[in-house]
């Protein structure tokens, strides 16, 4: 089976098993719940966990067929199926959230509550029929996912940034912070990485404008990637970084680890919270200290959002070229205002003009990404970062997506330009072997 039919196959099973969720009755929750009771109270939960799934599958299928039996109640084989397969996410999986876990389309899964949970799929949210049997069964799902990752999440600690297997990103905030009950966010990742193929193909850039991406990771220019919730900045930081060559050592930085490195050489370090007694915290900035010292060609840190962001900097002036990050900002120049707060945040003082000197040598590229009014991503600008022009940073357009409003069915209208500006790193990218097409930066010709 081809994997478009596959992903094809999964979507539409994912989609039925969403449909029959939404038609169960409250006497079929309550068979379900005092199988899953009974099976807590008798199995070796542990045990469980190490044994394959279709031999666990098999005990619940016997432990349902005895308690139907016991309780008189009759069901079919559909039905007999369904309660198994529930029962079966409630014991080693994520209960209701399973069906949606296995829907590829699904982008993100909010829990408000325990009984209203939405989902993005396609850039949009609607609201599904799935609900939690209360708060008490919502805090047992979001306890089983922190503690697999070492996390923890109670009264002291009261919110926790864990991810999944497949590295999905997930945030839970409880009471009494969460006036309504335990909230969960879960931002999904695929399990197929994006290519900058599936980029293209979905209108985020062009073919020209990923090959000039291209060239500035393999020239190692420093990028970083701006925009909003959702944009897309961790996917195009992705994609770009499958383009460093494979003989380079990387080491990637996160607070909570979700970047997909297709090369081999690469070291993962991920942040620590503080321990019960508030000790033992490594934050960012501790990584990309000792990141120096691990001789990396590459560092990626997947979002500079505090003190590190001096540091980082630093490295990238200092020899550490061809390094990439993101950053929640709402415009190019919103982005070097962040970062020069981030800096005023690690207490140094050091003059104004010298910090933002220090900004602009470091990085090369900015790149600007946003969610549209449709749903879409797109790289809305590409930036070269000129230097200083008496206290400003400056900065120029290469290329941008010139929205022009809307269709009959509400999807944007427009199309990516060049400005007709040459950058100045256009030199560098040439001398390291990389040929750019005459016509790239040409006034106002459509890519």
């Amino acid at each position: 089976m081809a994997l478009k039919d596959l992903i094809k196959s999964k979507e539409k099973q994912a989609q039925d098993d969403l449909a029959s969720t939404a038609e169960k009755s409250e006497a079929f929750y309550s068979i379900r719940n005092k199988i899953h009771a009974r099976l807590i109270e008798e199995a070796n939960l542990k045990a469980l966990e190490t044994m394959p799934r279709e031999e666990v599958r098999q005990e619940v299928f016997l432990v349902v067929e005895e308690l139907l039996k016991e309780e008189r109640v009759l069901l079919n084989d559909e039905e007999r199926e369904a309660l198994a397969k529930e029962v079966l996410d409630e014991l080693v999986g994520l209960g209701p959230l399973e069906p949606l876990l296995k829907d590829p389309t699904i982008s993100d899964i909010l829990c408000n509550s325990y009984r209203n949970v939405y989902i993005e799929r396609r850039g949009l949210l609607e609201k599904t029929d799935i609900r939690f049997a209360d708060e008490r069964h919502l805090r047992t799902i979001i306890d089983r996912i922190i503690s697999r990752v070492g996390r923890r999440i109670d009264e002291s600690s009261p919110m926790v940034d864990a991810r999944l297997a497949d590295g999905s990103r997930v945030n839970a905030i409880i009471p009494p912070l969460a006036i309504d009950g335990p909230m969960l966010s879960i931002r999904r990742f695929g399990v197929i990485p994006l290519t900058i193929e599936d980029l293209i193909k979905n209108h985020t850039l062009t073919e020209e404008i990923a090959e000039f991406l291209a060239g500035c990771v393999k020239a190692k220019l420093n990028i970083m990637i701006s925009g909003g919730t959702g944009a897309g900045k961790t996917t195009l930081l992705n994609v770009l970084s499958s383009y460093i060559p494979f003989k380079e050592r990387i080491i990637t930085i996160e607070d909570s680890a979700e970047l997909q490195m297709q090369q081999e050489h690469v070291v993962r370090l991920e942040t620590r919270p503080p321990n019960i007694e508030g000790h033992g915290q490594i934050t960012q900035r501790d990584l990309v200290r000792n990141s120096l010292r691990m001789r990396p060609d590459r560092i990626i840190v997947g979002e500079v959002r505090g003190e590190e962001a001096f540091d980082m900097l630093q490295a990238m002036n200092t020899g550490h070229e061809g390094s990439l990050t993101t950053i929640h900002s709402n415009s190019p120049r919103d982005s070097l205002t962040r970062l020069e707060s981030m800096i005023l945040m690690t207490g140094i003082n050091l003059p104004e003009q010298a910090m933002r000197f220090m900004m602009s040598s470091a990085i090369d590229i900015l790149i600007q990404v946003s969610r549209l009014t449709d749903g879409t991503r797109r790289m809305v600008s590409l930036s070269e970062v000129v230097g200083m022009e008496g206290e400003i940073i400056t900065l120029q357009d290469i290329f941008r997506f010139d929205r022009r409003g809307l269709d009959a069915d509400g999807k944007v209208i427009g199309n990516f330009t060049a400005t007709g500006i040459r950058p100045k790193f256009a030199d560098r990218i040439e001398m390291s072997g990389i040929k750019l097409p005459e016509k790239l930066f040409s006034l106002n010709v459509p890519l």
